[in-house]
């Protein structure tokens, strides 16, 4: 059995190294072009990338995932972090010093609280493989096909019952709001 190139660079071989960035350099691009534009961030993100790809070399487990996947994986939870640390750095032009002293409408904080508040306890009334589903997909952000090799299912169910799970969220959360205004 010979071993693949994420074991070949876990275990120092420097010829896979340029080999992993032949084979996965144009899918790392354009998850990265995908996610940034086509952009200097993006140019750092694949560096990025690829330093952590080599770094996690050593956890890939063949029998549990492609490599495809295992790089796809990582390339997309370092893009979405990427993206939530420049969502929440502001950028320097674009401070408005009037913004920052108002305060935020307190009444859309709890209205935002209380949404929130009711989308988790939909989430955690449902059943534990249906929240298991959509929250790889929601906040891990894999993709159905990775979803369904990782849990072992057709790629039509994970289809499914994500979308199941979407719709029942929104009839859940539509019928407390029917059942908020009958109180009113």
């Amino acid at each position: 059995m010979s071993t693949s190139l994420l074991e070949q660079v876990a275990q120092g071989d420097q010829t896979a190294v340029a080999k992993v960035l032949d084979q996965y350099g144009d899918l790392v691009w354009s998850l990265a072009r995908r996610f940034l534009g086509n952009s200097p961030e993006a140019e750092d993100a694949v560096q990025d990338i690829f330093i952590a790809i080599w770094s996690s070399a050593e956890r890939f487990k063949p029998e549990l995932a492609s490599e495809v996947t295992f790089v796809a994986t990582i390339a997309r939870r370092r893009l979405i972090d990427r993206l939530r640390k420049n969502s929440r750095t502001p950028d320097s032009v674009e401070y408005d010093e009037g913004a920052a002293t108002q305060n935020p409408d307190p009444v859309n904080r709890i209205t935002e609280n209380v949404e929130v508040h009711n989308v988790v306890r939909v989430l955690n009334d449902m059943p534990e493989q249906h929240r298991q589903i959509l929250s790889l997909s929601i906040y891990e952000g894999y993709s159905h096909s990775e979803i369904a090799e990782q849990m072992n299912m057709p790629l039509g169910t994970v289809k499914t019952r994500v979308r199941r799970g979407l719709l029942h969220i929104r009839e859940q959360l539509e019928i407390d709001q029917e059942q908020d205004g009958e109180n009113a």
